[in-house]
């Protein structure tokens, strides 16, 4: 008895899974509206996200870059002497 009511319930789980898919799957017409007002406003987010961090990680390689090949190379004694020390 409790095999015909799991085998029931799987095929009626399974018919309604794929009835769901298929209409969740269908395009809608002949008119697609194309990108949703939602799904703009994501793009648009994330596209402002890595805006933002390219800027100072752009800015931090130059910085970087400009430590490593400088000609003028001080010592931490040099530095304190100079004063630019961090304290």
């Amino acid at each position: 008895m409790k095999t015909t009511v799991t085998k029931t319930t799987f095929a009626a789980t399974l018919a309604l899974i794929i009835t769901g898919t298929q209409a969740l799957a269908a395009t809608g017409g002949a008119n697609p509206e194309g990108l949703g007002l939602m799904a703009t406003l994501f793009i648009s987010f994330a596209v402002l996200v890595l805006l933002f961090q390219l800027i100072p990680g752009v800015l931090l390689l130059a910085g970087m870059l400009k430590g490593i090949f400088s000609k003028a190379k001080k010592t931490g004694v040099d530095a304190v002497e100079s004063g630019k020390h961090g304290l």
